[in-house]
């Protein structure tokens, strides 16, 4: 018999579950395909490097029995094993890692805070169509058409597992055009201080000449007092 003083404190159920909401289908999908590219950037390492990273025994071995493997279907099988065991490690484990080859790369922490929001953009363009919008609005330089058949391809790489080339070209189109909003920066700023520079020597050759002028007149003031 169902209790009729249920959910008589005020609390409801659905709002236990909003306040314990679990990620989306979409957030786990991309939180995978992120994991499994970085396996795959440790499989594209030499293997002393490899040897040297911090992580765990069995995830290192998967890594490096890829390495070794040449047959395609066999390597396609590692791959997902390696994806596997790299979803087992967790946030500071995959922290390190990503640090690790951050510092191979030679990346700042600037560097990497820009890659990671670069990350974070393309993500949300597989989404939101309004980020695709308002992307286009902003950078009407871009193909519109070319993007949209890039994210409806990434969209169909993460639904059926396939390699991401798509969802990598997404990011290569934002890291070209934040390189290029970067040059602009760059070059509007030298203007800027070529600009002040020249109005500084301006300035100065001015402000000589009337020092100049005003002590003639004093000198032919005291001249004809004399």
């Amino acid at each position: 018999m169902p209790n009729p003083n249920r959910g008589a404190c005020g609390f409801q159920s659905s709002e236990f579950e909003q306040e314990y909401e679990r990620p989306s289908k979409s957030q786990l999908k991309r939180e995978s395909t992120a994991l499994q590219k970085l396996g795959e950037d440790l499989i594209a390492e030499p293997r002393d490097r490899v040897k040297r990273v911090p992580m765990p025994e069995d995830v290192r071995e998967a890594i490096l029995e890829c390495q070794l493997i040449k047959d395609h279907e066999g390597r396609r099988r590692q791959l997902q094993y390696v994806g596997k065991k790299m979803r087992t490690l967790d946030e500071a484990e995959i922290a390190i890692i990503q640090k690790t080859i951050d510092s191979w790369r030679g990346l700042s922490k600037a560097d990497t805070a820009a890659m990671h929001a670069l990350e974070r953009k393309r993500d949300k363009l597989l989404v939101d169509d309004q980020v695709l919008t308002d992307l286009l609005a902003a950078h009407p330089e871009l193909d519109g058409q070319q993007l949209r058949t890039l994210i409806r391809n990434a969209r169909k790489e993460q639904a059926e597992n396939k390699p991401p080339k798509a969802y990598r070209e997404i990011f290569q189109i934002l890291k070209q055009l934040q390189a290029g909003a970067s040059a602009k920066d760059a070059a509007q700023a030298q203007a800027e201080a070529d600009q002040l520079e020249n109005a500084g020597e301006d300035g100065y050759t001015d402000d000589d000449s009337i020092d100049g002028n005003s002590a003639d007149d004093d000198h032919a003031d005291d001249q004809a007092s004399r």
